[in-house]
């Protein structure tokens, strides 16, 4: 391995075992005493957590502003494919051509959700109003990586310039709101505790 790689698995371990901390802190801290009789199963009500209770028609927000879902979802959709070929190049691995033009395409259309969704909250005076610097800078992190590994894989010479960039990126997932991708996890287990045991979890239409 290069001193490169080297770089970003530093990196890497460092963003993992702070958001496995948080994870941790969070899931500890939120259990609380709950005196009320069970009523329902709590895995059914995680599988719901992560599935049906996730799509525009169980979000208000959402089902007002689909075409932004629709964004967004690509959008996090780009970032895991990112990340799964940041592994992918890491350990040199190689794949059909017509695998890579594909993914290239994914990520260049999952780049221009991840830019619109920056424009949106420029030009929107109602987000523009609740966002922050550290929204604007997670923003355009990872937009930038979607592209940066698009590229990389037209371009292999430039993996030194990827893993540098990549390990930014690591560093800056504990400390900014990137760090949401462990509060989501945490926050959706939580749901599906609460509404689970209550039997509220998972909606059965009758």
């Amino acid at each position: 391995m290069t001193i490169y790689h080297w770089i970003c698995l530093g990196g890497f371990c460092i963003c993992s075992f702070a958001c496995i901390y948080y994870f941790l802190r969070i899931l500890l801290s939120g259990v609380d005493p709950d005196h009320a009789e069970p009523k329902g199963k709590i895995q059914p009500a995680i599988i719901y957590s992560f599935t049906k209770a996730m799509s525009p028609a169980k979000k208000e927000t959402a089902f007002l502003h689909l075409p932004t879902y629709a964004a967004g979802l690509a959008y996090h959709l780009g970032t895991f494919l990112s990340l799964f070929m940041l592994i992918l190049i890491f350990f040199d691995i190689n794949f059909p051509d017509w695998v890579l033009y594909a993914v290239v395409t994914i990520l260049f259309i999952s780049g221009l959700s991840g830019l619109s969704i920056f424009i949106k909250r420029i030009i929107v005076l109602k987000v523009r109003h609740l966002s922050n610097i550290d929204d604007y800078i997670s923003n355009l992190l990872v937009t930038l990586f979607h592209i940066l590994i698009a590229f990389t894989l037209l371009m292999s010479n430039l993996e030194p310039v990827l893993f540098i960039y990549a390990t930014i990126l690591f560093l800056y997932i504990p400390i900014g709101k990137l760090r949401h991708t462990v509060y989501f996890f945490a926050a959706r287990v939580h749901l599906a505790v609460f509404y689970g045991r209550r039997g509220v979890w998972p909606i059965n239409r009758r």
